[in-house]
């Protein structure tokens, strides 16, 4: 435990130093806005198209990994609603903390920290987790939120949630690396080490965007934020771990990412939907503030245990 703690630590230690740099005002909301954008659409989106191009698709899809996940999440999500309804609190708020409990930060967080710590054979099962969150999970919230809205599921939901797959930089990076590894073509070197020195970016740039977004998180509703981050820390990892493993009979090590990607801190994109809906934003950067610092001991803890 203490040899990974120790091996994760860097890690926290870059987010720490976004945040004090944030909180010090020695970078402002609008550089860390650009530093977001930047990481997104170009750090790590060229590290995306990048390992997916060195992939094939038939080496990343597995059934029974993405039964597993969704599974484990579902039980997660229909807990964390049935609690927030029994709370008395209204379906959109019961979606958005559902969000909150098993939507982790796999783009900025688990796809630079899980390669490098498991090894550049864990991009394809993370890659696979990315995917089945904003596949399933991405799409799930904007069904139920406008859905009740509307009070009934219309054909513009089903265009809102298209629109929003189809522009978002990691699926279009995911899919154009893809593209190019079913035409067998090496990429071109100079390419290659392009992509290799932008993706270089997205590790140091993600985690110091994420700490320097967590400066100006609320730190409202802490019960309930507690709450949501236990969910999202333990409950998540603990129902995919028991589908991987005892269920759907998941080999161990995209087990083992699997879980781990599971394990980690609530979503900063779960916030922009908060904020887009105007539905419990405050609650929501509250359970990313919380999941986010106590993630350094959870994470830790889940990585040496899938190590063993």
């Amino acid at each position: 435990m203490i040899d990974v703690l120790l091996q994760t630590l860097p890690f926290f230690a870059l987010i720490g130093l976004g945040f004090g740099a944030a909180a010090r005002g020695f970078f402002p909301p609008i550089a860390t806005a650009y530093l977001t954008r930047f990481v997104f659409y170009f750090a790590l989106s060229a590290m995306l198209f990048r390992f997916s191009a060195n992939l094939t698709l038939a080496e990343v899809i597995n059934w029974p990994f993405i039964w597993a996940y969704v599974a484990g999440g579902a039980v997660v999500y229909v807990l964390a609603t049935l609690i927030a309804l029994i709370r008395k609190v209204g379906v959109e708020e019961a979606a958005v903390e559902a969000q909150c409990a098993v939507i982790g930060n796999t783009g900025f967080l688990g796809v630079p920290m899980l390669a490098l710590l498991l090894g550049e054979a864990a991009i394809g099962p993370v890659m696979l987790v990315l995917a089945v969150d904003l596949f399933v999970f991405g799409s799930l919230i904007v069904i139920l939120i406008t859905g009740h809205r509307d009070g009934r599921v219309s054909p513009a939901i089903l265009s809102t949630i298209g629109k929003g797959l189809v522009t978002n930089p990691m699926i279009v990076s995911i899919a154009l690396g893809f593209a190019w590894s079913a035409t067998n073509w090496a990429l071109p070197a100079p390419i290659d080490r392009f992509l290799e020195i932008l993706s270089g970016a997205s590790t140091p740039g993600a985690l110091f965007a994420i700490g320097a977004s967590l400066a100006v998180k609320s730190a409202e509703r802490l019960s309930v934020a507690s709450w949501l981050s236990f969910a999202k820390l333990v409950l998540h990892p603990a129902a995919v771990a028991f589908f991987a493993l005892m269920v759907f009979d998941v080999a161990t090590y995209p087990a083992g990412v699997m879980i781990a990607a599971a394990g980690l801190p609530v979503a900063g994109n779960v916030f922009i939907l908060a904020q887009h809906y105007g539905v419990a934003p405050h609650r929501v950067s509250a359970s990313i503030l919380v999941s986010t610092v106590l993630s350094i001991l959870t994470v830790s803890a889940i990585i040496s245990w899938i190590s063993s």
